[in-house]
Protein backbone atom coordinates (compact mmCIF):
# COMPACT_ATOMS: atom_id res chain seq x y z
CA UNK A 1 0.00 0.00 0.00
CA UNK A 2 1.73 3.34 -0.93
CA UNK A 3 0.04 5.02 2.18
CA UNK A 4 2.57 2.81 4.52
CA UNK A 5 6.14 3.54 5.29
CA UNK A 6 8.79 2.08 3.75
CA UNK A 7 11.05 0.14 6.52
CA UNK A 8 14.51 1.62 4.54
CA UNK A 9 13.87 5.04 7.03
CA UNK A 10 13.91 2.65 10.54
CA UNK A 11 17.51 1.26 9.36
CA UNK A 12 19.20 4.24 9.50
CA UNK A 13 17.87 4.94 13.36
CA UNK A 14 21.21 4.22 15.33
CA UNK A 15 22.44 2.12 18.64
CA UNK A 16 24.28 3.68 20.73
CA UNK A 17 26.11 1.09 23.11
CA UNK A 18 27.99 3.32 25.03
CA UNK A 19 24.87 5.14 26.38
CA UNK A 20 23.36 5.01 29.62
CA UNK A 21 20.07 3.92 28.13
CA UNK A 22 19.99 0.14 27.78
CA UNK A 23 19.41 -1.02 23.50
CA UNK A 24 15.96 -2.69 24.47
CA UNK A 25 15.02 1.05 25.48
CA UNK A 26 16.75 2.91 22.85
CA UNK A 27 14.78 0.81 19.76
CA UNK A 28 11.70 1.06 21.91
CA UNK A 29 11.94 5.19 21.89
CA UNK A 30 13.16 5.44 18.44
CA UNK A 31 9.85 3.42 17.27
CA UNK A 32 7.84 4.79 19.63
CA UNK A 33 8.72 8.66 18.57
CA UNK A 34 8.25 7.65 14.60
CA UNK A 35 4.67 6.34 15.42
CA UNK A 36 3.72 9.25 17.27
CA UNK A 37 5.32 11.92 14.71
CA UNK A 38 3.41 10.13 12.07
CA UNK A 39 6.65 8.89 10.43
CA UNK A 40 5.01 5.23 10.78
CA UNK A 41 1.77 5.49 10.03
CA UNK A 42 -1.04 3.09 11.50
CA UNK A 43 -1.23 -0.59 10.09
CA UNK A 44 2.50 -0.60 8.96
CA UNK A 45 3.96 -3.38 9.17
CA UNK A 46 7.46 -3.81 11.24
CA UNK A 47 10.22 -6.56 10.36
CA UNK A 48 10.84 -9.24 12.01
CA UNK A 49 12.56 -9.16 15.06
CA UNK A 50 15.23 -11.72 13.67
CA UNK A 51 15.38 -9.10 10.75
CA UNK A 52 15.55 -5.58 12.87
CA UNK A 53 18.13 -7.46 15.08
CA UNK A 54 20.57 -8.72 12.05
CA UNK A 55 20.07 -4.81 10.37
CA UNK A 56 21.18 -2.94 13.89
CA UNK A 57 23.80 -5.48 14.32
CA UNK A 58 22.53 -6.58 18.23
CA UNK A 59 21.29 -9.35 19.86
CA UNK A 60 17.88 -10.46 19.25
CA UNK A 61 16.16 -10.45 22.69
CA UNK A 62 16.94 -6.37 22.67
CA UNK A 63 14.48 -6.51 20.32
CA UNK A 64 12.04 -8.73 21.49
CA UNK A 65 11.92 -6.84 24.69
CA UNK A 66 11.20 -3.52 22.43
CA UNK A 67 8.71 -4.66 20.97
CA UNK A 68 6.91 -6.84 23.48
CA UNK A 69 6.86 -2.94 25.55
CA UNK A 70 5.32 -1.03 22.76
CA UNK A 71 2.98 -4.19 22.37
CA UNK A 72 1.84 -4.04 26.21
CA UNK A 73 1.15 -0.08 25.31
CA UNK A 74 -1.25 -0.22 22.74
CA UNK A 75 1.43 1.24 20.21
CA UNK A 76 1.55 -2.42 17.96
CA UNK A 77 -0.74 -5.08 17.35
CA UNK A 78 0.23 -9.05 15.98
CA UNK A 79 -1.09 -11.59 13.84
CA UNK A 80 -0.47 -14.76 13.86
CA UNK A 81 1.57 -15.86 11.36
CA UNK A 82 1.49 -12.57 9.78
CA UNK A 83 4.09 -10.30 12.10
CA UNK A 84 3.77 -7.19 14.04
CA UNK A 85 1.85 -3.93 12.69
CA UNK A 86 1.21 -0.13 13.83
CA UNK A 87 -1.83 -0.03 15.70
CA UNK A 88 -4.65 1.47 13.53
CA UNK A 89 -6.62 3.46 16.57
CA UNK A 90 -4.37 5.59 17.39
CA UNK A 91 -5.19 9.37 17.21
CA UNK A 92 -3.84 11.57 14.64
CA UNK A 93 -0.18 12.21 15.22
CA UNK A 94 0.53 14.92 17.81
CA UNK A 95 2.48 17.01 16.17
CA UNK A 96 -0.11 17.64 13.15
CA UNK A 97 -2.64 18.08 15.89
CA UNK A 98 -0.43 21.10 17.41
CA UNK A 99 0.74 22.58 13.43
CA UNK A 100 -2.90 22.83 12.98
CA UNK A 101 -5.58 23.45 15.96
CA UNK A 102 -4.44 26.64 17.97
CA UNK A 103 -4.98 26.32 22.50
CA UNK A 104 -8.51 26.96 23.53
CA UNK A 105 -9.25 30.31 25.05
CA UNK A 106 -10.42 28.39 28.20
CA UNK A 107 -7.13 26.40 28.58
CA UNK A 108 -5.36 29.67 27.82
CA UNK A 109 -7.45 31.47 30.46
CA UNK A 110 -7.14 28.60 32.93
CA UNK A 111 -3.66 28.60 33.24
CA UNK A 112 -3.31 32.19 33.23
CA UNK A 113 -5.27 32.10 36.50
CA UNK A 114 -2.82 29.13 37.90
CA UNK A 115 0.26 31.12 36.99
CA UNK A 116 -1.42 34.08 39.32
CA UNK A 117 -2.23 31.67 42.32
CA UNK A 118 1.55 30.36 41.60
CA UNK A 119 2.87 33.89 42.04
CA UNK A 120 1.76 34.48 45.51
CA UNK A 121 4.47 32.96 47.07
CA UNK A 122 7.75 32.45 46.83
CA UNK A 123 8.23 29.31 47.96
CA UNK A 124 11.77 28.76 47.37
CA UNK A 125 12.74 31.65 49.98
CA UNK A 126 12.14 29.82 53.12
CA UNK A 127 14.68 26.82 52.20
CA UNK A 128 17.49 29.30 51.96
CA UNK A 129 19.89 28.33 54.80
CA UNK A 130 21.75 31.57 54.50
CA UNK A 131 21.96 33.76 57.86
CA UNK A 132 19.61 34.99 58.98
CA UNK A 133 16.76 33.54 57.38
CA UNK A 134 13.77 33.41 59.34
CA UNK A 135 11.88 30.51 60.67
CA UNK A 136 14.95 28.26 61.72
CA UNK A 137 15.67 26.37 64.68
CA UNK A 138 18.34 24.36 66.18
CA UNK A 139 18.86 20.70 67.43
CA UNK A 140 21.38 20.25 69.98
CA UNK A 141 23.23 16.57 70.40
CA UNK A 142 21.25 15.88 73.17
CA UNK A 143 17.77 16.27 71.63
CA UNK A 144 19.10 14.74 68.67
CA UNK A 145 20.31 11.40 70.06
CA UNK A 146 16.86 11.44 72.04
CA UNK A 147 14.87 11.40 69.08
CA UNK A 148 16.83 8.79 67.30
CA UNK A 149 16.50 6.86 70.29
CA UNK A 150 12.15 7.16 70.45
CA UNK A 151 12.40 7.18 66.63
CA UNK A 152 13.92 3.75 66.80
CA UNK A 153 11.85 2.16 69.50
CA UNK A 154 9.03 2.99 67.77
CA UNK A 155 9.51 1.55 64.82
CA UNK A 156 10.78 -1.72 66.87
CA UNK A 157 7.50 -1.96 68.42
CA UNK A 158 5.81 -1.85 64.89
CA UNK A 159 2.13 -2.08 66.01
CA UNK A 160 -0.60 -2.13 63.69
CA UNK A 161 -2.30 1.07 65.04
CA UNK A 162 1.08 2.54 63.72
CA UNK A 163 0.72 1.14 60.54
CA UNK A 164 -3.28 1.78 59.60
CA UNK A 165 -5.43 4.24 59.31
CA UNK A 166 -5.46 6.76 62.61
CA UNK A 167 -8.00 9.50 64.40
CA UNK A 168 -7.82 12.63 61.55
CA UNK A 169 -7.97 14.36 65.31
CA UNK A 170 -4.75 13.04 66.28
CA UNK A 171 -3.31 10.60 68.46
CA UNK A 172 -5.06 10.53 71.55
CA UNK A 173 -2.31 10.42 73.87
CA UNK A 174 -0.24 13.73 71.83
CA UNK A 175 -3.46 15.55 72.43
CA UNK A 176 -3.52 14.87 75.60
CA UNK A 177 0.20 15.71 76.04
CA UNK A 178 -0.52 18.89 73.72
CA UNK A 179 -3.01 19.78 76.43
CA UNK A 180 -1.93 19.23 79.83
CA UNK A 181 1.25 21.67 78.17
CA UNK A 182 -1.28 24.32 77.04
CA UNK A 183 -2.64 24.32 80.14
CA UNK A 184 0.71 24.71 82.04
CA UNK A 185 2.74 26.91 79.34
CA UNK A 186 -0.10 29.20 78.34
CA UNK A 187 -3.01 29.19 80.58
CA UNK A 188 -5.09 27.61 77.58
CA UNK A 189 -8.44 26.37 78.69
CA UNK A 190 -8.93 23.12 76.94
CA UNK A 191 -9.92 19.25 77.17
CA UNK A 192 -7.58 16.58 74.77
CA UNK A 193 -11.21 16.44 72.58
CA UNK A 194 -10.73 20.45 71.82
CA UNK A 195 -7.16 19.66 70.23
CA UNK A 196 -7.05 18.81 66.15
CA UNK A 197 -3.11 17.91 65.82
CA UNK A 198 -2.08 19.90 62.36
CA UNK A 199 0.67 20.06 60.13
CA UNK A 200 1.44 23.52 61.60
CA UNK A 201 -0.29 27.38 61.76
CA UNK A 202 -0.81 27.06 58.17
CA UNK A 203 -2.99 24.43 57.94
CA UNK A 204 -5.06 25.71 60.62
CA UNK A 205 -5.14 28.57 58.79
CA UNK A 206 -6.18 27.08 55.83
CA UNK A 207 -8.94 24.64 57.76
CA UNK A 208 -10.77 28.06 58.89
CA UNK A 209 -10.98 29.03 55.62
CA UNK A 210 -12.61 25.75 54.66
CA UNK A 211 -14.75 25.96 57.77
CA UNK A 212 -16.19 29.64 57.33
CA UNK A 213 -18.55 29.05 54.61
CA UNK A 214 -20.55 31.97 52.69
CA UNK A 215 -19.51 34.34 50.46
CA UNK A 216 -18.71 37.25 53.21
CA UNK A 217 -15.73 36.46 54.33
CA UNK A 218 -14.65 39.45 55.57
CA UNK A 219 -11.80 39.15 58.00
CA UNK A 220 -9.13 41.79 59.80
CA UNK A 221 -5.09 40.87 59.52
CA UNK A 222 -2.50 42.53 60.96
CA UNK A 223 -0.84 45.51 58.75
CA UNK A 224 1.69 44.77 58.86
CA UNK A 225 1.26 41.35 59.06
CA UNK A 226 2.67 37.63 58.56
CA UNK A 227 2.35 37.69 54.84
CA UNK A 228 1.77 33.58 54.61
CA UNK A 229 -1.67 33.79 56.48
CA UNK A 230 -3.16 37.11 54.51
CA UNK A 231 -2.59 35.32 50.95
CA UNK A 232 -3.80 32.16 52.17
CA UNK A 233 -7.13 34.46 52.99
CA UNK A 234 -6.84 35.90 49.39
CA UNK A 235 -6.42 32.55 47.83
CA UNK A 236 -9.30 31.23 49.66
CA UNK A 237 -11.38 34.46 48.55
CA UNK A 238 -11.64 35.84 51.76
CA UNK A 239 -12.48 39.83 51.46
CA UNK A 240 -9.09 40.77 53.61
CA UNK A 241 -9.11 43.91 56.07
CA UNK A 242 -5.98 45.82 56.79
CA UNK A 243 -6.02 46.85 60.39
CA UNK A 244 -3.12 48.59 61.59
CA UNK A 245 -0.29 47.81 64.16
CA UNK A 246 0.70 50.62 66.83
CA UNK A 247 2.83 50.00 70.19
CA UNK A 248 0.02 48.21 71.55
CA UNK A 249 -1.02 45.76 69.11
CA UNK A 250 -3.79 46.01 66.73
CA UNK A 251 -6.38 49.19 66.50
CA UNK A 252 -9.26 47.19 67.46
CA UNK A 253 -11.45 51.01 67.38
CA UNK A 254 -9.82 50.93 64.06
CA UNK A 255 -10.78 47.70 63.11
CA UNK A 256 -14.39 48.24 63.85
CA UNK A 257 -14.54 51.04 61.92
CA UNK A 258 -13.43 49.73 58.88
CA UNK A 259 -15.13 46.79 58.80
CA UNK A 260 -17.63 46.05 62.00
CA UNK A 261 -19.49 43.42 60.63
CA UNK A 262 -15.93 41.72 59.93
CA UNK A 263 -16.71 37.77 60.55
CA UNK A 264 -13.41 36.68 62.18
CA UNK A 265 -9.62 38.49 63.25
CA UNK A 266 -6.37 36.89 62.38
CA UNK A 267 -3.86 37.70 64.98
CA UNK A 268 -0.34 37.20 66.41
CA UNK A 269 -1.17 38.55 70.21
CA UNK A 270 1.56 37.26 72.26
CA UNK A 271 4.73 38.50 69.78
CA UNK A 272 3.53 40.39 66.87
CA UNK A 273 4.72 39.49 63.37
CA UNK A 274 6.96 41.06 62.40
CA UNK A 275 7.21 44.07 64.79
CA UNK A 276 7.42 41.65 68.20
CA UNK A 277 5.25 43.93 70.22
CA UNK A 278 2.50 41.82 72.78
CA UNK A 279 -1.32 42.96 71.88
CA UNK A 280 -1.89 45.37 75.73
CA UNK A 281 -4.29 44.04 77.95
CA UNK A 282 -7.24 46.55 77.54
CA UNK A 283 -6.53 45.72 73.29
CA UNK A 284 -7.29 42.38 74.32
CA UNK A 285 -10.52 42.61 76.33
CA UNK A 286 -11.53 45.23 73.40
CA UNK A 287 -11.18 42.50 71.29
CA UNK A 288 -12.89 40.25 73.15
CA UNK A 289 -15.65 42.42 73.62
CA UNK A 290 -16.11 42.86 69.97
CA UNK A 291 -15.87 39.13 69.26
CA UNK A 292 -18.79 38.89 71.71
CA UNK A 293 -20.64 41.15 70.43
CA UNK A 294 -20.66 40.69 66.86
CA UNK A 295 -20.48 36.90 66.95
CA UNK A 296 -17.06 36.90 65.49
CA UNK A 297 -14.04 34.36 65.96
CA UNK A 298 -10.66 35.16 66.97
CA UNK A 299 -7.67 32.65 65.43
CA UNK A 300 -4.99 33.09 67.97
CA UNK A 301 -1.43 32.35 66.51
CA UNK A 302 1.07 31.81 69.13
CA UNK A 303 3.84 30.90 66.96
CA UNK A 304 6.33 31.41 69.16
CA UNK A 305 5.28 31.33 72.44
CA UNK A 306 7.59 28.81 73.72
CA UNK A 307 11.07 31.31 73.70
CA UNK A 308 10.04 34.69 76.18
CA UNK A 309 13.63 35.76 77.67
CA UNK A 310 12.23 37.87 80.01
CA UNK A 311 10.03 36.16 82.78
CA UNK A 312 7.45 33.71 82.25
CA UNK A 313 5.60 33.55 78.50
CA UNK A 314 2.45 35.76 78.50
CA UNK A 315 -0.76 33.87 79.02
CA UNK A 316 -2.82 33.11 75.87
CA UNK A 317 -5.76 35.63 74.67
CA UNK A 318 -7.77 32.25 74.52
CA UNK A 319 -7.46 32.11 78.55
CA UNK A 320 -9.04 35.21 79.13
CA UNK A 321 -12.01 34.28 76.37
CA UNK A 322 -15.52 33.54 78.36
CA UNK A 323 -17.85 33.46 75.00
CA UNK A 324 -15.62 30.35 73.46
CA UNK A 325 -14.67 32.64 70.41
CA UNK A 326 -11.17 32.34 70.25
CA UNK A 327 -9.87 29.65 67.76
CA UNK A 328 -5.92 28.82 69.22
CA UNK A 329 -3.61 27.83 67.40
CA UNK A 330 0.53 27.05 67.58
CA UNK A 331 3.30 24.77 66.27
CA UNK A 332 5.93 21.76 67.28
CA UNK A 333 7.61 23.01 64.17
CA UNK A 334 9.32 26.23 65.35
CA UNK A 335 9.32 24.90 68.73
CA UNK A 336 11.41 21.29 67.95
CA UNK A 337 12.50 21.58 63.88
CA UNK A 338 10.71 22.48 60.90
CA UNK A 339 10.74 19.25 59.06
CA UNK A 340 8.49 18.03 61.88
CA UNK A 341 4.89 19.23 60.31
CA UNK A 342 3.18 18.92 63.33
CA UNK A 343 1.26 21.46 65.25
CA UNK A 344 -2.56 22.03 66.50
CA UNK A 345 -5.39 23.91 66.85
CA UNK A 346 -7.01 24.17 69.91
CA UNK A 347 -11.32 24.98 69.33
CA UNK A 348 -14.62 25.44 71.05
CA UNK A 349 -16.43 22.66 71.64
CA UNK A 350 -19.06 24.22 69.28
CA UNK A 351 -16.32 23.69 65.93
CA UNK A 352 -14.88 20.43 67.20
CA UNK A 353 -16.48 18.27 64.13
CA UNK A 354 -16.73 20.71 61.26
CA UNK A 355 -12.83 21.19 62.23
CA UNK A 356 -12.34 17.40 62.39
CA UNK A 357 -14.04 16.81 58.89
CA UNK A 358 -12.76 19.39 57.27
CA UNK A 359 -9.20 17.79 58.51
CA UNK A 360 -10.32 14.83 57.52
CA UNK A 361 -10.94 15.41 53.56
CA UNK A 362 -7.82 18.02 53.13
CA UNK A 363 -5.12 14.57 54.12
CA UNK A 364 -7.52 12.46 55.97
CA UNK A 365 -4.70 12.52 59.41
CA UNK A 366 -1.13 13.69 60.59
CA UNK A 367 1.88 10.86 60.68
CA UNK A 368 1.08 8.44 63.44
CA UNK A 369 4.56 7.82 63.20
CA UNK A 370 5.49 11.13 64.15
CA UNK A 371 2.73 11.24 66.81
CA UNK A 372 4.11 8.81 68.78
CA UNK A 373 7.31 10.01 68.91
CA UNK A 374 6.60 13.50 69.57
CA UNK A 375 4.46 12.03 72.45
CA UNK A 376 6.54 9.79 74.17
CA UNK A 377 9.04 13.30 73.90
CA UNK A 378 6.66 15.41 75.71
CA UNK A 379 5.60 12.28 77.95
CA UNK A 380 8.60 11.50 79.40
CA UNK A 381 9.56 15.30 80.07
CA UNK A 382 12.45 15.36 76.69
CA UNK A 383 10.10 18.35 75.43
CA UNK A 384 10.23 20.67 78.39
CA UNK A 385 14.13 20.36 78.87
CA UNK A 386 14.24 20.93 75.42
CA UNK A 387 12.34 24.38 75.42
CA UNK A 388 14.40 25.13 78.47
CA UNK A 389 17.78 24.54 76.32
CA UNK A 390 17.27 26.41 73.64
CA UNK A 391 15.88 29.41 75.18
CA UNK A 392 19.14 29.77 76.46
CA UNK A 393 21.04 29.22 73.25
CA UNK A 394 18.47 31.43 71.43
CA UNK A 395 18.92 34.02 73.97
CA UNK A 396 22.76 33.98 73.52
CA UNK A 397 22.75 34.28 69.97
CA UNK A 398 20.37 37.14 70.52
CA UNK A 399 22.58 39.06 72.27
CA UNK A 400 25.67 38.02 70.30
CA UNK A 401 23.43 39.43 67.11
CA UNK A 402 22.45 42.69 68.68
CA UNK A 403 26.37 43.16 70.13
CA UNK A 404 27.37 42.54 66.07
CA UNK A 405 24.50 44.61 64.85
CA UNK A 406 25.50 47.54 67.69
CA UNK A 407 29.14 47.37 66.79
CA UNK A 408 29.34 46.95 63.40
CA UNK A 409 25.93 49.19 61.99
CA UNK A 410 25.69 50.99 65.03
CA UNK A 411 25.34 53.96 62.39
CA UNK A 412 23.08 52.83 59.90
CA UNK A 413 20.73 50.67 62.15
CA UNK A 414 18.74 51.13 65.87
CA UNK A 415 18.37 47.72 67.47
CA UNK A 416 16.93 46.64 70.60
CA UNK A 417 17.02 42.89 71.46
CA UNK A 418 13.46 41.59 71.63
CA UNK A 419 11.97 39.80 75.07
CA UNK A 420 10.06 36.84 72.83
CA UNK A 421 10.17 35.54 69.71
CA UNK A 422 12.88 33.94 67.15
CA UNK A 423 13.68 36.81 65.12
CA UNK A 424 14.60 40.34 65.74
CA UNK A 425 13.77 43.88 64.11
CA UNK A 426 16.22 46.78 63.10
CA UNK A 427 15.17 49.85 62.19
CA UNK A 428 17.15 51.81 59.63
CA UNK A 429 18.84 55.72 59.63
CA UNK A 430 19.65 58.16 57.66
CA UNK A 431 16.52 57.68 55.17
CA UNK A 432 18.10 53.93 54.19
CA UNK A 433 15.63 51.44 52.25
CA UNK A 434 15.10 48.15 53.39
CA UNK A 435 14.34 46.99 50.23
CA UNK A 436 17.86 48.28 48.46
CA UNK A 437 19.76 46.81 51.65
CA UNK A 438 18.18 43.65 51.68
CA UNK A 439 18.91 42.83 47.81
CA UNK A 440 22.66 43.92 48.43
CA UNK A 441 22.59 41.64 51.51
CA UNK A 442 22.19 38.63 49.06
CA UNK A 443 25.11 39.44 46.97
CA UNK A 444 27.26 38.91 49.96
CA UNK A 445 25.56 35.68 51.07
CA UNK A 446 23.34 37.42 53.74
CA UNK A 447 19.64 37.31 54.18
CA UNK A 448 17.53 39.74 55.95
CA UNK A 449 14.02 40.82 55.18
CA UNK A 450 12.71 44.10 54.52
CA UNK A 451 9.85 44.83 57.07
CA UNK A 452 8.38 47.51 54.59
CA UNK A 453 6.96 45.12 52.20
CA UNK A 454 4.56 43.25 54.99
CA UNK A 455 2.89 46.72 55.11
CA UNK A 456 -0.59 46.90 53.24
CA UNK A 457 -1.92 50.29 53.47
CA UNK A 458 -0.53 51.56 56.87
CA UNK A 459 2.63 53.97 56.02
CA UNK A 460 5.40 51.61 55.92
CA UNK A 461 8.32 51.73 58.10
CA UNK A 462 12.09 50.55 56.74
CA UNK A 463 13.37 48.12 59.11
CA UNK A 464 15.50 44.92 58.28
CA UNK A 465 14.00 41.46 60.02
CA UNK A 466 16.68 39.25 61.26
CA UNK A 467 16.73 35.58 62.22
CA UNK A 468 18.65 34.63 65.15
CA UNK A 469 17.32 31.36 66.61
CA UNK A 470 18.57 29.00 63.75
CA UNK A 471 22.44 30.13 63.65
CA UNK A 472 25.34 29.02 65.94
CA UNK A 473 27.02 32.13 67.84
CA UNK A 474 30.40 31.70 65.94
CA UNK A 475 28.80 32.30 62.46
CA UNK A 476 27.13 35.48 63.58
CA UNK A 477 29.70 37.90 63.62
CA UNK A 478 31.11 36.97 60.60
CA UNK A 479 28.08 37.33 58.90
CA UNK A 480 27.41 40.57 60.20
CA UNK A 481 30.56 41.56 58.80
CA UNK A 482 29.39 40.84 55.46
CA UNK A 483 25.93 42.67 55.78
CA UNK A 484 28.35 45.85 56.94
CA UNK A 485 29.74 45.26 53.59
CA UNK A 486 26.39 45.30 52.06
CA UNK A 487 25.36 48.58 53.44
CA UNK A 488 29.30 50.06 52.02
CA UNK A 489 27.66 49.08 48.67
Amino acid sequence: MKSRQSWAELYSFEVDRAAEAPVFRQIYLQVRSAILSGTLRPATKLPSTRELATKLGISRSAVVSAFEQLLAEGYTFGKKGAGTYIASDLPEPFEAMAGRRKRPASSAKTAASFRGFGGLVDVTEQSDERPFNLGRTLIDARTAELWRKLSARTLRSHGRHLLGYGDPRGLPELRKSVCDYLHAARGVRCEPDQILITAGTQQAVDIVTRVMQGPDKEVWVEDPGYPLTRLALVAAGAKVRPVPVDQLGINVTEGVRRAPKARAVFITPSHQFPRGIALSMARRLELLAWAREQGAWIIEDDYASEFRYGGRPLASLQGLDEAERVIYIGTLNKALFPGLRLGYAVVPPSLVRPFVTARYLMDRQPSTLCQVVVAAFMEEGHFAAHIRRMREAYRNQRDALVTALRRRLGDHLSVDPPDQGMHLVAYTRKGLSDVKIEQAARDHGVIVRAMSRLYIEAPAQSALMFGFSGYPHQIIAPAVTRLARAFER
